[in-house]
């Protein structure tokens, strides 16, 4: 059976990861000089305790080629001929050069090897990586091949839909997602700033004023562009308030017609220093 891998910008929540016998390759996060591995060593909850208790924001560094190598070979030892990895935009991450490196060490150093090793660049970040590894799992457990899945996700991972929303517009700025003087600004008039991927970037694509109008935007923006025949599942992402998200998927129960599974999942620290305490995120896929 083929081995599933992602980085852990994936977000997906570790009973998902279970359940489709998924390996994450952690990101590194650096807190004052100390190094965690992200969600091994470290929570996103036990994150922002630390931020509230005077700690400085987190800086986050790509697993290493050598890290990815022993994964692959772990994967081969484990009996697998095929691995499909998936990894955060190379426009927002050096996860995926890594990961491409760590593929020619592992080969370098198994010249004998007929493992088939593919690295997908996703476009996409925290749980818009994570909708194509879930996906892909559907499709292996449903018997599709290797080379059909991999045609699939390289032919849809530009169509994975991201809206993201914050309430905390300083981790945005350190980010360098928007300037301060905007920030200033839409702390004053409660605008808060929607992103979504754009060339496998983040980009702003609109601002709303106040948690009802992010709502009534991400409400209108999944009904005019879900693929019905794609999305199977929709996946919602939080920092610190669940209760956003439960609140999200009741409007997605009662404002639309979608009926198939929902999924809710907490964002890794190493996607969470950049989003800050209060950020929504809704992943499905356009048409």
């Amino acid at each position: 059976m083929m081995k599933l891998l992602a980085d852990s910008t994936c977000d997906i929540s570790q009973d998902v990861l279970t359940s489709y016998s998924i390996d994450l390759i952690p990101l590194t996060v650096t807190i004052e000089g100390t190094d965690y591995q992200d969600r091994i060593d470290i929570t996103t909850d036990s994150y922002f305790q630390k931020l509230q208790a005077g700690s400085e924001q987190a800086s986050t560094g790509a697993p290493s080629p050598r890290l990815y190598a022993d994964v692959f070979q772990k994967a081969v030892d484990d009996g697998h001929k095929e691995i499909l990895c998936i990894c955060m935009s190379s426009g927002t991450s050096a996860s995926y050069q890594s990961g491409e490196l760590g593929k020619s060490q592992f080969l370098e150093e198994h010249p004998e090897s007929d493992v088939k090793i593919h690295i997908l660049d996703s476009k996409s970040m925290s749980h818009g990586s994570g909708w194509l590894l879930m996906k892909s799992a559907q499709m292996r457990d449903n018997g599709y091949s290797f080379e059909d899945i991999v045609h699939f996700v390289e032919t849809h991972k530009t169509k994975v839909n991201h809206y993201l929303s914050v309430d905390d517009l300083s981790h945005l700025i350190r980010s360098g997602r928007i300037s301060g003087a905007s920030a200033v600004i839409g702390k004053l008039l409660n605008i808060k700033p929607i992103m979504s991927m754009k060339d496998g970037k983040g980009a702003v694509v609109a601002k709303e004023r106040g948690r009802n109008r992010v709502f009534k935007h991400y409400i209108e923006e999944f009904s005019k562009r879900i693929d019905t025949e794609q999305t199977n599942f929709v996946l919602i992402g939080y920092t610190t308030d669940r209760q956003v998200a439960l609140d999200l998927q009741d409007k997605l129960r009662s404002e639309t017609t979608f009926t198939g599974d929902i999924y809710i999942m907490q964002m890794g620290v190493a996607v969470a220093t950049h989003v800050g305490p209060g950020g929504l995120s809704l992943f499905f896929m356009e048409k």
